[in-house]
């Protein structure tokens, strides 16, 4: 039966259907404004009706109290007979996960920037004790005049409580944080991991951890267990600071996420300048997901499950992934420690003895001269310089070497060094050198040295929230 009229409101044609209800496109003839109205049957189960309606009024209180350019607006909610319904802000536009699902190829700098207004959007939520919980493309409306808000906080949580108990799981898998799979309490940092997810997305064209042949069970797994291919590697035309966001906001453990959506938000916006790429968190990486296509799965929906429906059978799996993979390290290992020994019998040129860092950024204090040694034991090498600038002695210069966990921006009298690791030393002029190393929210390591000419110096230091080691 055609529905005209909910309440005050005139229907004017319907806009979808969800689980939880049908959406229609209405008019409020009390202030002549355009309105979205979600409604929810109440001709349901006692058990469906009890969710549906909590999921409902959770909405209702967190959007509705949240005013941000980022977040759909909520103007009213009640009851009409035997239908609940929220009148909400209308949106012109497209949801990302039709944008997705068409094959639509965004730009980086445009991608960076749905994205970063999702981050602002969460900051202003979570700054006022509300977590989404279910961030993902079918949740973020793109408006045709270019912004975009963030839509749907049936199950968000708030900080007054919320109905989740431990070992329940609330959410989408294929945008879930580890500790929402693992049914463990969430806050703001695991809109942070689920927000990551869905940027991996748009980057690559793939899910971060689903493909077409996926199971609940084996994309929780893969949260859990496994790090995507870097971006930068799925699809070589996006810069390599997109790998250093992506890492950041993917980490397994919130403590090496982003701290704040805020943060993330800013280097979304100034992704063009960021100087280091942070390596990924350690965990399998899952090269499996190359060459696959995207798709729209089982992964997508809002579920509520028992965190012991994770079977053991993939866990058995990952078992042997971690054990093939600790075969190959060793490998790696040995084979290292050859081709040093090697290096060390064969004589080099200086050229050859420089290994460049894959997709990181590194600024060289002016100055820095090629050891001298590889020409003195060269003399080939010495005739390619006969035109170059003179190379100072090495014992004219000091190295500084750097060991940070799980990694920081290394910072010299000032001036950004890029990130360590990768980076591990540099050479520098003797005398005092203001060293700074920075980790997102975590406290600034601060170090005055003082190099004398030829020696070695070695900063290690560890990250601890609130600790300066």
């Amino acid at each position: 039966m055609e529905v005209k009229q909910i309440s005050r409101y005139e229907i004017l044609s319907e806009l979808g259907q969800g689980a939880m209800g049908v959406v229609y496109k209405a008019v409020d003839p009390l202030i002549d404004r355009i309105v979205a109205i979600k409604t929810i049957n109440l001709n349901l189960s006692k058990d469906e009706l009890a969710d549906f309606e909590e999921r409902f009024n959770r909405e209702a209180k967190s959007a509705g109290r949240l005013n941000h350019p980022n977040i759909v607006t909520i103007y009213d909610v009640g009851r009409a007979g035997h239908v609940a319904f929220m009148a909400m802000e209308y949106l012109e536009g497209r949801e990302l996960k039709e944008i997705v699902a068409s094959g639509e190829i965004l730009q980086p700098e445009r991608i960076a920037e749905i994205i970063a207004q999702v981050a602002d959007g969460l900051a202003y939520a979570h700054e006022h004790g509300i977590v989404h919980r279910d961030i993902k493309p079918a949740n973020i409306m793109v408006l045709r005049n270019g912004s975009v808000k963030i839509t749907d906080f049936g199950i968000a949580k708030m900080s007054s409580g919320s109905r989740t108990q431990i070992g329940i799981i609330l959410g989408s898998p294929k945008y879930m944080s580890p500790e929402q799979v693992a049914g463990k309490p969430v806050d703001g940092r695991s809109d942070i991991f689920s927000l990551g997810a869905v940027l991996y997305e748009l980057l690559t064209g793939k899910p971060a951890f689903g493909g077409e042949d996926s199971t609940l069970t084996s994309i929780m797994y893969r949260v859990l267990n496994e790090t995507p291919l870097p971006p930068a590697s799925v699809n070589p035309t996006i810069p390599g600071s997109f790998d250093h966001i992506v890492a950041r906001a993917l980490a397994k453990e919130p403590e090496m996420r982003y701290q704040s959506a805020r943060e993330m938000a800013n280097d979304l916006k100034n992704y063009k300048s960021l100087t280091a790429t942070a390596p990924p968190p350690s965990a399998v990486p899952s090269a499996a997901y190359a060459g696959r296509k995207n798709s729209v799965s089982d992964g997508d929906a809002t579920v509520v499950l028992d965190a012991r429906q994770v079977t053991s059978a993939p866990a058995r799996r990952g078992r042997k992934m971690l054990a093939s993979a600790s075969a190959v390290a060793l490998l790696v290992v040995i084979a290292t420690a050859l081709l040093v020994n090697s290096s060390r019998e064969t004589t080099t040129t200086a050229s050859q003895d420089i290994k460049p860092v894959t997709g990181t950024i590194v600024s060289v204090p002016t100055g820095k001269h090629l050891p001298s040694s590889a020409t003195e034991n060269n003399p080939s090498a010495g005739q390619q310089q006969d035109n170059a600038t003179p190379v100072a002695p090495a014992s004219s210069q000091s190295t500084l070497a750097f060991r940070v966990l799980p990694w920081g921006e290394v910072f010299i009298d000032g001036k950004s060094q890029g990130a360590s690791p990768p980076l591990k030393e540099i050479d520098l002029s003797p005398g005092k050198h203001r060293i700074e190393i920075k980790n997102g929210s975590f406290t600034p390591y601060r170090k005055t040295v003082n190099l004398e000419a030829g020696e070695s110096t070695t900063i290690q230091h560890k990250f601890k929230q609130g600790i300066l080691e």
